[in-house]
């Protein structure tokens, strides 16, 4: 089956679309873990120093970061979370559990998190208006765009 010229209308696709790019979600977690400058982030990453420009740029524009100065001779930036950039640090750390339970079982996690209560956080998806747990069995989709089902194309 050839790919469809017009997919399904999607936030995820759109979200990966911006920060589904090699690096950007680790320029994220290093700046959300308080190193903002560009050698901290070249250094923690191990990115390419032109395609870490590209992706600051990018996260930039779109509102994810913010970009000022920290010294002015020479003239060096440090990146900061906007607040677009800190709502997306629930998605870091989720991600980073899903890999330390399914990637590194054997070796252990290379980072823990400490909540302020002082236990270990394990970042668990609930549901706003009850509390509960998100589990995949409990959740109905319900697709808004115009002539798509949960299946497909209402058309086809």
């Amino acid at each position: 089956m050839a790919a469809s010229k017009d997919p399904r209308p999607c936030s995820v696709a759109d979200a990966l679309a911006l920060v589904g790019e090699k690096y950007s979600l680790l320029v994220l977690r290093e700046v959300c873990l308080g190193n903002g400058r560009f050698d901290q982030l070249v250094r923690n990453i191990g990115a390419p120093r032109d395609i870490l420009a590209t992706r600051l740029r990018r996260l930039i524009d779109a509102g994810i970061l913010t970009k000022r100065p920290y010294s002015e001779r020479p003239q060096r930036f440090e990146y900061r979370p906007t607040q677009a950039g800190l709502e997306l640090e629930p998605v870091l750390w989720t991600l980073k559990e899903w890999g330390d339970r399914h990637l590194r079982a054997d070796s252990g996690t290379p980072m823990k998190l400490e909540h302020h209560c002082g236990d270990e956080f394990v970042p668990v998806v609930t549901c706003r208006a009850c509390g509960e747990e998100a589990r995949h069995q409990d959740l109905t989709a319900q697709p808004q765009a115009p002539g798509w089902t949960v299946r497909g194309p209402a058309a086809a």
